[in-house]
């Protein structure tokens, strides 16, 4: 546990370094949570299978736009994703291996001119330590459904420290907003991908929104009482992958060139509650993953 120990002490030093002395008086001002499954997008359960993100702002009083200075607003991450084979119970020899992975992270988010900036640190663990595999065959066996077969041969405990940031700018054309970003990571996964995301409505307008790891879609954070009624989005991305720490070198997997990331989704937002869906189409991976697969989101906001 010493390599977990330094890592959250890191994370922890990088928090407080970013907090000026003179920072204004914070408070939590919203959290979103996302849940991402392939039950919920073509019905199978493998590969980018399942994944649950809680988001935390934290900061000066919200204006309905990023803060001048990096590290006024911060949002704390926490997120846990499996990530499996095709087949949990007969696998190929040349399909990935099972993964789980729990994420602690903090990240701010800032204007760069006219542009918005996101930049962060995220420190992931994967292995038998998280408990997901544990707890996904639990899940199963209350479903009546077979116990998995493949955590024997599970990616091992690990711990991986993680830089990101995404530069993005918001173009308005009447009700609908074009938003093209750029995002590059160094870390579990090292990547640089490019993409734009089309909204038709208010969803997202004078809120806070933070981008989904595996689908891509932006999921509300701190509310904004501009966002009424139903708003629908399209989008897209493709990212250049140089490495991952879920698909290892050393056992003979081969990176696709590229990798494709199309969503739509649409929500709907009442006076004290809301509802977001979303479905994306994830292109493979891996050379020897057979397809590509569609994962859903979804979001469930209720405010009293």
């Amino acid at each position: 546990m010493k390599p977990l120990a330094r890592l959250l002490a890191l994370l922890t030093a990088l928090t407080g370094l970013a907090m000026p002395a003179h920072a204004e008086e914070r408070a939590l001002l919203g959290w979103g949570r996302l849940f991402t499954n392939d039950v919920l997008g073509d019905g199978y359960d493998r590969w980018r299978t399942g994944a649950y993100t809680i988001s935390i702002a934290y900061g000066p009083d919200w204006q309905g736009v990023a803060p001048d200075r990096f590290g006024q607003l911060l949002e704390f991450r926490l997120r846990s994703e499996l990530i499996a084979p095709e087949s949990l119970t007969a696998p190929a020899v040349n399909d990935r291996r099972f993964v789980g992975a729990f994420t602690l992270g903090v990240h701010s988010y800032s204007k760069l001119g006219a542009s918005d900036l996101r930049a962060g640190l995220d420190l992931t663990f994967t292995g038998p330590q998280t408990g997901l595999g544990e707890l996904q065959n639990t899940i199963h066996e209350t479903f009546g459904l077979e116990s998995s077969k493949v955590l024997d041969d599970q990616i091992p405990n690990n711990a991986y420290a993680s830089l990101s940031a995404e530069l993005s700018r918001e173009l308005a054309f009447g009700n609908a907003r074009l938003r093209p970003f750029l995002e590059v990571q160094a870390g579990v996964e090292s990547f640089a991908r490019v993409g734009a995301d089309l909204t038709f409505g208010s969803y997202g307008r004078g809120a806070l929104m933070a981008r989904d790891i595996t689908t891509g879609h932006l999921y509300q954070v701190i509310r904004s009482r501009e966002d009424q009624g139903l708003s629908f989005l399209i989008g897209g991305d493709m990212a250049k992958v140089y490495s991952s720490e879920y698909l290892p070198e050393e056992d003979g997997f081969e990176l696709t060139d590229t990798r494709t990331r199309l969503r739509a989704g649409m929500n709907w937002q009442g006076d004290n509650h809301g509802l977001f869906y979303g479905l994306t189409y994830l292109s493979e991976e891996f050379e020897a993953q057979t397809e590509g697969q569609m994962v859903g989101a979804l979001q469930l906001r209720l405010f009293f």
